[in-house]
């Protein structure tokens, strides 16, 4: 359906459908789709339902998503492939150590080990640091920075805990124990210059085929990005400390 036909559908008042338009619908709802990409495709054309199907009757809806099931269950039957990821979370917009954090949690509640180190940042305990102590061995985390450069006002001194912090990062990529490593801020380190992007596609090149590893910060180079399986940039659109002049707050920020 184009948007067009929609918008004629959910303006004009409701109709029983003909035979021949039911006809019409049922074929293209069921029609067999081949292969995996046709089926993402497919479930496109399908859509998610709600009040953004155009049928304006339950059972001509009700055929619609029985046939977005099908689809759904074909798509993920043929996507059986278990790796170890590498995530990147990018871009000027708030939420990245954040989207980070939940894949600690959820890997933690399937009872697996994980490691966070944290680069840059370490002039402070976060609120996750403090409730995630309740985890004990399972969780590793390791703040090895001191702050902003603009506190620290020490090049060479944040490139030598920086550095640190990468040896540090290596073992945990290198353990099989720990199914998910979590390098926050990374990004920021090797934007600054403090290390380089081809030692990290090195590391995570080290990694078990089972481990995952989630990288946070501003400004991944383009070769992490390539290199990445996952890659998702949050843009900023508004923050209350810009616009309201509101200041970092417990739990929002730290």
């Amino acid at each position: 359906m184009t948007r067009s036909s929609t918008d004629s559908t959910a303006s004009s008042t409701p109709t029983t459908p003909t035979p021949t338009s039911l006809a019409a619908t049922d074929l293209a709802i069921t029609a067999p789709v081949p292969d995996a990409s046709a089926l993402d495709q497919e479930a496109a054309r399908l859509g998610p339902g709600g009040a953004l199907a155009p049928e304006a009757d339950g059972e001509a809806y009700r055929r619609r998503m029985q046939r977005r099931q099908e689809v759904q269950r074909q798509r993920v039957g043929e996507r059986n492939l278990e790796k170890g990821l590498v995530l990147v979370f990018t871009g000027d917009g708030k939420g990245k150590t954040t989207a980070a954090l939940g894949l600690v949690l959820r890997t933690l509640g399937h009872g697996e080990q994980v490691a966070v180190v944290q680069f840059i940042k370490g002039g402070w305990q976060p609120g996750e640091a403090r409730a995630l102590e309740l985890f004990g061995e399972a969780l590793h985390w390791r703040a090895l920075g001191e702050g902003f450069t603009w506190e620290t006002q020490d090049r060479e001194r944040d490139r030598a805990l920086v550095q640190q912090a990468w040896q540090t990062s290596l073992t945990y990529l290198e353990d099989a124990g720990r199914k998910l490593v979590v390098l926050d801020e990374v990004n920021v380190a090797i934007k600054l210059g403090y290390l380089a992007v081809e030692q990290v596609l090195d590391g995570l090149s080290r990694r078990p085929p089972l481990t995952h590893v989630a990288l946070t910060g501003r400004g991944a180079p383009p070769a992490l990005l390539e290199r990445a399986d996952l890659v998702t940039e949050m843009r900023l659109v508004r923050h209350p400390f810009r616009e309201q002049g509101v200041k970092a707050q417990a739990g929002i920020e730290f």
